[in-house]
């Protein structure tokens, strides 16, 4: 690879966008789920697993880290990408929590992050 396409790379690298949107947890065992919002979905899992890993007593629900402890580390899917360029930085917010609403409601889960 030369020089320039090198470097074409990392700055692509550089300017792309984080995905945004709503994931949820399942755990394998009981089935349980658990929905959050996200500004950063690629980024989420590994911040999930490193929370977990902690123990109780930081930000995630406390029934979470007791199915961790009896279950494992839960499934990661993301559940809807909210395509930010449609809206202006201030909406994107009101956006994510109507559409973490909407899934809250959907799936009869508690959030992530309780």
């Amino acid at each position: 690879m030369d020089k320039e396409a090198r470097r074409a790379l990392l700055r692509d690298f550089k300017d792309r966008k984080p995905a945004v949107g709503v994931f949820a947890l399942r755990c394998v065992g009981t089935g349980e789920v658990w929905v959050g919002p996200s500004k950063n979905l690629g980024q989420q899992p590994n911040a999930i697993a490193f929370a977990l890993k902690m123990g109780p007593g930081g930000r995630l629900h406390p029934a979470l880290h007791a199915a961790y402890a009896a279950h494992g580390a839960p499934a990661f899917e993301v559940l809807e990408t909210i395509d930010d360029e449609a809206l202006e930085r201030f909406g994107l917010d009101a956006r994510l929590k109507d559409r973490l609403a909407h899934w809250l409601t959907a799936l009869g889960a508690p959030k992530v992050f309780g």
